[in-house]
């Protein structure tokens, strides 16, 4: 558990503790002034609000606490929500400081989405739209590479050409000439898809 949560816990407990025994001393003090009109019955009821007394600060003791374990909980929560989001901005950041250079790693990546992406359409004649930077990147693989491997994948012959640029981290739409069939698959489409299975995949390799 984190500082933060232990801070709160800890303040929960004192308020707890102290409530409770605010409670026993208004009951002692009731006691005593019974005690002091020398009433008949000052035993009996001295052991009514004593006992009564013992209760409700036992009572709002397990109340207070309760709450200071569901505060507690919803802080360490909300505490993992804040690092996976982190944990995911800084792979965008490192993924969009990559798609900005011409790493064969990022290049030989934005071919096979690209190709996934045909291959999801099932080949054909296909409009590719990706970031002006990346065109020079992947020109040269266009027909021999990524047209011929989408062929012996899905049976079909298949013509790649470029279209309007887009805006975007990295990764590209491709689209049927016609507009009709379209599968984004750029890096922040891909993210957004993805990132239920990434996020448990994360919090697995942060908490575990």
């Amino acid at each position: 558990m984190s500082s933060g949560s232990d801070k709160i816990v800890s303040n929960i407990l004192s308020e707890a503790q102290n409530e409770a025994d605010e409670i026993t001393r208004k009951a002692e003090l009731e006691v005593k002034t019974l005690e002091e009109k020398g009433s008949k019955i000052a035993d009996f009821e001295k052991s009514k609000i004593l006992e009564d007394a013992n209760k409700k600060s036992k009572m709002k003791y397990q109340q207070i606490i309760s709450e200071a374990k569901m505060k507690s909980r919803r802080l360490v929560l909300e505490t993992r929500e804040e690092v996976i989001e982190e944990s995911f901005n800084k792979a965008t950041e490192e993924l969009n400081k990559i798609s900005h250079t011409s790493d064969e790693e990022y290049v030989n990546s934005l071919k096979e989405i690209i190709e996934e992406a045909a291959i999801e359409i099932g080949g054909g004649d296909l409009v590719i739209h990706t970031k002006e930077e990346d065109i020079c990147k992947i020109r040269y693989k266009l027909d021999e590479v990524i047209a011929d491997n989408v062929k012996s994948k899905t049976g079909n012959d298949t013509k790649l050409e470029f279209g309007n640029k887009i805006d975007t981290i990295g990764g590209a739409i491709v689209k049927t000439k016609n507009g009709e069939i379209e599968v984004n698959n750029t890096i922040e489409a891909r993210m957004l898809r993805y990132k239920k299975d990434l996020r448990g995949q994360v919090a697995k390799i942060l908490f575990d």
